[in-house]
């Protein structure tokens, strides 16, 4: 879900957070000690690249998809229509 928020470009963390909550229509509502952990982790395995920027004055790091990341994004989607497809199934949703 992290990936996906950054497709459209990069955002700062919080960013990120508000638009989880945006997408899911306030469902998801990550804290940030969550967040900025796996931001860093997705970084240290390249799918995920940061830059400093200022804003108002202040430092801020924005995160960025890169093109690994657009590669793994792409393949959680696939793993995803799968497994919600097998669930649908399994629950008599599906065909």
């Amino acid at each position: 879900m992290l990936l996906s928020t950054l497709e459209p470009g990069a955002q700062h963390g919080y960013a990120v957070i508000e638009e989880l909550k945006r997408r899911s229509g306030d469902a998801i509502n990550l804290p940030t000690g969550t967040v900025y952990p796996a931001l860093h982790r997705l970084e240290a395995a390249g799918l995920v690249g940061s830059e400093w920027t200022r804003h108002n004055g202040r430092r801020r790091r924005n995160y960025f998809l890169t093109a690994a990341g657009g590669r793994a994004l792409a393949e959680k989607r696939a793993d995803w229509q799968e497994v919600s497809s097998v669930i649908s199934v399994v629950l008599g949703g599906g065909a």
